[in-house]
């Protein structure tokens, strides 16, 4: 029942009453949250300023602690090595940091957390002090070596002993330490003395052959004498004594150059072409074959004084006289090998031109060895020697008259019984060919002879 300007009054006071109340409360309110109470409010702050101050201290390089075997007290912000012993202090409130028992010798400097690296100081060692470090290590292992080496040495003077203190044990037993050098003056002056038996001389050759198959000793041999004294025992009229004499010789020759043309100086060429002429045992002419041949081979001066000595002959009248038929087909290898080494010579001349002396070149030109051994009736002997029974030989003899066939065409021609060898020859290793199929063998002996004696057909 109030009148109107009292209602409108009170509207007035009541419209500033809650103004004031809206200010009042506006002023008292989190400024992020307005219905966040003040007491979590404030614990959050707390949480993000911790959260925030641990971001700082993890962004920067965390400062490492060294613990050692005691006890020690760890400042804030400090890192230890990951394994580490750590305690808290409950008299202090501190923490205490120190090395376990198993890590006496290693401390591991890893980081506190994964993906964090501790600030090592990288510039600690420079190049020059890991140079000094290295070159201490490589000192110490030569010093490592060394005493290895002397270690072994020191074993094998143990093991062994020195060749003098050997010697002079030997010299009181009576046994004397001999050079291959003083082993051959020592036989050969046994094979010259005068006071030497049959059977001495015998064995002090039969001995020598065994140093001079050394290259290097057969031409020792030259420097005292030895090879001349040997070459004289050709002369000598006991067959043995000619044997054992060209065995050595022939041991000495092969592959020799310097023996070689110190024999052909020597006389040795026509002692050993006049043995093979005259009447002697059948050994001593097989010992004394074996000379001849080391000696030609591959010496052009010794196959060119050969021919002039009339060598041809003696081998013609050796392979042609009864019994001898070993030596024939001994006879026919050096044949095909003198033919052979002259062929390969003809075929590389240009190349050996470069590679061998001018001398040499010469010599072998002037070796007539195919036109003798035409002249000679070579080709005819060669032919008939196929009737040996055996096989190697007929092998041998294949090879040569192949080898011979540019020289010997029309004189094989001329041969009717050649012919028929051939053929019967051909018939007969067909046979024994199909045999090899039928067993199965590797080998093909018998079918690479028959494929000689086709091709010999063909070309005749």
């Amino acid at each position: 029942g109030l009148p109107p300007s009292r209602m409108a009054l009170l509207g007035m006071l009541l419209g500033l009453l809650m103004a004031s109340c809206f200010t009042f409360c506006l002023s008292h309110q989190n400024p992020e949250f307005a219905l966040t109470s003040p007491e979590k409010s404030r614990t959050k702050e707390a949480d993000r300023k911790e959260t925030t101050a641990e971001e700082e201290l993890d962004s920067e390089v965390l400062e490492v602690f060294y613990p050692t075997h005691e006890w020690q007290a760890l400042r804030p912000g400090q890192a230890v090595p990951a394994g580490s012993h750590v305690r808290l202090n409950l008299q202090t409130g501190a923490r205490e940091v120190k090395l376990q028992e198993e890590d006496k010798f290693r401390s591991n400097l890893k980081g506190l957390k994964k993906g964090r690296r501790l600030d090592i100081n990288t510039n600690t060692y420079t190049s020059q002090d890991l140079k000094s470090a290295l070159a201490k290590f490589k000192e110490g292992a030569e010093v490592e070596s060394s005493k290895e080496d002397k270690a072994r040495q020191a074993k094998v003077k143990r093991l062994f002993r020195p060749i003098e203190e050997l010697k002079k044990d030997f010299e009181e037993l009576n046994v004397i330490i001999e050079t291959d050098m003083q082993i051959m003056v020592r036989l050969i002056n046994k094979f010259n003395s005068s006071s030497s038996s049959l059977e001495e001389k015998i064995a002090a050759l039969f001995d020598l052959e065994y140093y001079v198959h050394q290259m290097d000793n057969a031409q020792d041999l030259l420097s005292f004498g030895g090879l001349q004294v040997v070459i004289n025992g050709l002369n000598s009229t006991e067959p043995l004594v000619k044997e054992y004499a060209a065995f050595v010789l022939g041991a000495a020759f092969s592959s020799n150059p310097k023996v070689q043309v110190e024999a052909i100086e020597g006389g040795a060429l026509q002692k050993l072409l006049v043995i093979l002429a005259t009447e002697q045992p059948l050994p001593a002419k097989k010992k004394v074959l074996f000379a001849l041949c080391s000696l030609l081979r591959h010496f052009p001066y010794a196959q060119q004084q050969f021919l002039k000595l009339g060598g041809l002959q003696v081998l013609r009248s050796l392979v042609q006289a009864k019994g001898t038929e070993m030596l024939a087909v001994r006879v026919v290898t050096l044949l095909y090998d003198l033919v052979t080494e002259k062929q390969k010579f003809a075929e590389e001349e240009a190349e050996l031109t470069q590679e061998t002396s001018p001398e040499k070149l010469q010599q072998y030109r002037q070796v007539p060895l195919l036109p003798g051994l035409r002249e000679q009736g070579w080709c005819e002997i060669i032919a008939h020697l196929l009737a040996l029974p055996e096989h190697d030989a007929r092998e041998k003899v294949l090879q040569t008259l192949g080898a011979l066939l540019a020289t010997c065409r029309d004189r094989y021609r001329q041969d009717p019984q050649l012919n028929r060898t051939l053929v019967s020859l051909q018939a007969e290793y067909q046979a024994l060919a199909a045999l090899e199929l039928q067993d199965g063998e590797d080998e093909s002996y018998f079918r690479e002879l028959l494929g000689s004696i086709n091709s010999l057909l063909k070309e005749l």
